[in-house]
């Protein structure tokens, strides 16, 4: 596998687990929905990154809050990730491997933290995500923009 495959994977898995995590949180990047809020049977709450900017070689944990009115019995995440507006990356994976399927009604919560490698790219990414049900219906589709920086532009604290 070559170093830039594995990058974009490695990439892709943080971005991924991110989607789900509900928490107070501080600061929230804006989200934007593919379409109308009210056709989805998944709403977004809020996305937190941290640290905001994401410092490559360095972990960052995505936090996604979301709710449902329907319990969910299973389905796929599609994940698609560009880097200054260009696609570097697309991924499937089943929700219920991602998730505790039924997903009841109310909140659900995932949450991942991750240390992207060192040769990642600095700079504006956009993330866009698709749940759909398993039979095909989009459940959700958002997409919310974040920045990943040299470790050394970012102050320790």
């Amino acid at each position: 596998m070559t170093m830039l495959v594995h990058l974009k994977l490695n990439f892709i898995v943080l971005c991924f687990f991110t989607m789900f995590l509900l928490l107070p949180f501080t600061q929230s990047t804006d989200v934007k929905y593919c379409g109308q809020t009210d056709e989805y049977a998944v709403k977004v709450q809020g996305v937190e990154i941290l640290p905001d900017p994401v410092v490559r070689g360095k972990p960052a944990t995505f936090n996604i809050s979301a709710s449902t009115g329907q319990a969910i019995s299973s389905g796929k995440v599609v994940i698609e990730v560009y880097y200054f507006g260009v696609r570097v990356h697309t991924e499937t994976h089943d929700l219920c491997e991602e998730l505790s399927c039924p997903v009841s009604a109310g909140n659900f919560v995932l949450s991942h933290t991750q240390t992207l490698p060192g040769i990642t790219p600095p700079g504006s990414y956009n993330l866009k995500m698709t749940i759909k049900d398993d039979h095909n219906q989009k459940l959700s589709c958002i997409s919310f923009n974040f920045k990943i920086v040299f470790g050394s532009l970012v102050s320790a604290s």
